[in-house]
């Protein structure tokens, strides 16, 4: 009888416990917040066992309001959309010159890793796209082929969260936006220039010298900062 008992008040509680719940997890997604208190601020909170709060926790994971890290927390879903928004909006938030800073800190980094861990095969392929960007017959080609390199780069690099940056900036710098600035930067001396580096940049890699793969992917990207600047001031000088 009194195992009854226990068994009504713990569903009670746990009934409680979604309940409330919801209203924390709704008020929570109106103020823009990211993630719930710990198990044991909740159950305080509430007025339940932590086992009750637990058990809510598991209903509202089932129903994708909330996600859970061992050893984060315990998140709401809808941050997680929020987040994504953030990413597909930045290139309306942002500008080529905020992204060439990113690139100068994240992209010589990637190399300095991917000349000590790239394997024969990661460097044969990036002379093979290497290639292809040299020779590409339009835009769109050269486009595809130079971000392909440097993302090449960045994999080899062997870093998941590098190389989630780098996805997140590559895909700011790829915004058809920016199409004509991307496009205006690709003048045949540029482009000889550009291959020029590619190439010292993969050799470099190929020798397993971190240094000069570090140093040259710098240059590269200072190089193409200098021409973001170039044509910045004389579009505003023809503006003008």
């Amino acid at each position: 009888m009194a195992s009854t008992a226990d068994d009504t008040q713990t569903q009670r509680n746990s009934s409680l416990a979604l309940e409330r719940l919801r209203i924390i997890v709704d008020q929570l997604e109106r103020e823009a917040r990211d993630q719930l208190p710990t198990e044991r601020e909740l159950a305080e909170e509430i007025g339940v066992g932590r086992r009750a709060v637990r058990r809510a926790l598991d209903v509202l994971e089932a129903e994708g309001r909330i996600w859970r890290r061992q050893g984060a927390g315990t998140f709401i879903a809808a941050a997680r959309g929020r987040a994504e928004s953030r990413i597909r909006h930045l290139p309306e938030m942002s500008n080529m010159f905020e992204v060439m800073e990113v690139r100068l800190r994240i992209e010589p980094a990637l190399a300095r890793l991917a000349a000590l861990r790239a394997t024969a095969a990661d460097i044969a392929r990036m002379r093979e796209i290497s290639e292809k960007v040299a020779t590409a017959p339009d835009m769109d080609s050269r486009e595809l082929w130079d971000s392909s390199l440097h993302r090449a780069v960045a994999l080899a690099a062997g870093n998941t969260l590098f190389l989630a940056l780098f996805d997140v900036v590559d895909r700011v710098r790829q915004d058809e936006n920016w199409r004509h600035v991307r496009e205006a930067l690709r003048t045949p001396s540029s482009q000889r220039l550009y291959h020029s580096q590619h190439e010292e940049l993969v050799d470099a890699l190929e020798r397993r010298d971190p240094v000069a793969a570090e140093r040259t992917m710098r240059k590269h990207l200072l190089s193409l900062q200098e021409r973001l600047m170039l044509q910045t001031v004389e579009g505003n000088a023809d503006a003008g």
